[in-house]
């Protein structure tokens, strides 16, 4: 899978680590899915955000910013690129005049339908080596991980992790020529626990 011979006796480890075959099918759904929308406002990330505000009833933009995991103020400057060709309209909430809403037009939602079709076409590229089954329940599956994960706190929950599988450190741990510190686990230096 990565290049080298192939020796069913020794199996490339690469080939079993989750890290590295999410960066490989990340890597190339993000070639491919920039290069079919590379004329949208905002690229990609515009496109998230045009179908962040296409689904459901509109929301103000920090629930956008909170739900996709950009930063308010790249928010802001992506619903403007959004708001140029007329996708968007930003009206103000009759709840609290203080927030605005993001509304999709005609016009963005046609753009938006259009583009997820060749989204579409991207990643059944992209699954083309998987039954259409298979590519369904791979969908179900990372669906499913991808919601647990927005949800937990990655810092904190993924430091957490980290240090339940690193051996504990001993206090006669020494650096070579150094004083007597003792190992820490990166999470615990952090402040995780």
């Amino acid at each position: 899978m990565t290049g080298a011979p192939h020796r069913p006796d020794r199996p490339d480890p690469l080939d079993d680590d989750l890290g590295w075959m999410l960066g490989i099918v990340f890597r190339g759904y993000v070639r491919a899915a920039e290069h079919a929308l590379s004329d949208f406002p905002g690229g990609p990330r515009g496109y998230q955000v045009l179908t962040a505000a296409s689904t459901g009833p509109a929301r103000n933009q920090g629930a956008i910013a909170e739900e996709l995991g950009i930063d308010r103020t790249v928010l802001t400057y992506l619903i403007d690129d959004l708001e140029r060709p007329g996708f968007v309209a930003r009206r103000a909430d009759p709840a609290d005049r203080r927030n605005r809403l993001v509304d999709v037009t005609d016009v963005g939602r046609a753009a938006w339908e259009q583009r997820r079709v060749a989204l579409r076409h991207v990643e059944s590229h992209l699954l083309g080596a998987l039954t259409p089954t298979e590519s369904e329940t791979l969908r179900a599956l990372l669906q499913r991980v991808a919601c647990s994960a927005q949800a937990m706190d990655p810092l904190r929950d993924l430091c957490e992790v980290v240090s339940q599988v690193q051996p504990e450190p001993t206090q006669t741990a020494t650096k070579a020529g150094g004083g007597g510190r003792a190992a820490t686990p990166r999470g615990r230096r952090r402040g995780a626990d």
